[in-house]
């Protein structure tokens, strides 16, 4: 019987504008009021467990890569800093990339706005389209939990769990993924798109915190089923028996999960797991997704 289910957003459980509906939050009341948890498992910061769309939906969160994950009240219950030495280096090393530095309580970046919004720019057809200015969108939404314009000693006087950035110089790039590739002892790089970095500490990823977070709630591994799309759910999708691709997702993701499912334009996932509490016998599984 699966008891948790958890899935990463966008390209996995959102709609293709990368957004809550109400047939998804039908999905998900169905879901929990089977007496499953729903875990949100993303690369997002998430302040709260309300945040993206969640409000009313009683959701944990393994958040920022695995970096940080919430109960259910939004309160972080675990957290996986990064080590202050090789974040110091990090910023310090590099002054023209503006790095997102999230922490617990703030997003402490090293750029202006202007500066973050910039790396934002659509490559590709209308897919990317749409996703960068989902991206976009988000990113404006979030400004009020940035704090601009940090040096390294301002950013390493804060618990910082997850460093992200998008470099548009092909040469800035290599040299970022040189540096990572000396300190992979320190620090993982997980991006969910190759044009990413996504910098937590070495060993965090989504499937590690997720199998803490099990483990608080007295779950065994067999009874949790995870869904992701892109690099970052790679190694979640590989920890767990029951994981699931969708299939617009990665290859390395379908490889890694082992069953492909459809699309999140079809709301395969939402789908998915109302079938399955249904064919539980779950009482408050019964909706429909139109």
């Amino acid at each position: 019987m699966i008891k948790l289910f958890a899935s990463d957003l966008d390209g996995t459980l959102f709609n293709l504008a990368h957004m809550m509906d109400p047939a998804i939050r039908s999905a998900l009341k169905a879901v929990t009021a089977s007496g499953a948890h729903f875990a949100v498992a993303t690369g997002r910061a998430m302040r709260s467990t309300d945040d993206f769309g969640f409000r009313g939906v009683p959701i944990e969160a393994v958040c920022s890569n695995g970096a940080i994950v919430l109960d259910r009240s939004g309160r972080a219950i675990k957290s996986y800093p990064i080590d202050p030495a090789f974040l110091k280096e990090l910023v310090e090393a590099f002054p023209g990339a503006c790095l997102e530095c999230v922490g617990l309580d703030r997003t402490y970046v090293t750029g202006s706005f202007e500066d973050l919004m910039s790396g934002f720019v659509a490559k590709g057809g209308v897919a990317s389209q749409v996703k960068m200015a989902a991206l976009r969108i988000r990113r404006r939404q979030m400004r009020s939990d940035c704090v601009f314009g940090q040096g390294a000693d301002d950013v390493v006087a804060h618990d910082i769990c997850k460093v992200n950035a998008r470099v548009a110089d092909p040469g800035l790039e290599a040299e970022l993924k040189a540096f990572l590739a000396e300190h992979e002892r320190e620090a993982t790089n997980a991006p969910f798109n190759p044009v990413m970095f996504e910098i937590t500490a070495a060993g965090v990823d989504k499937g590690a915190a997720l199998e803490w977070l099990a483990g608080y709630l007295g779950i065994e591994l067999s009874e949790v089923a995870v869904y992701g799309d892109g690099g970052n759910d790679v190694a979640m999708l590989e920890r767990f028996e029951h994981a699931y691709a969708t299939g617009s997702g990665a290859d390395d993701a379908k490889r890694a999960a082992g069953n492909v499912i459809g699309s999140c334009a079809a709301y395969a996932v939402p789908r998915h797991m109302v079938a399955t509490v249904r064919a539980q016998g779950a009482v408050g599984a019964y909706t429909r997704i139109d």
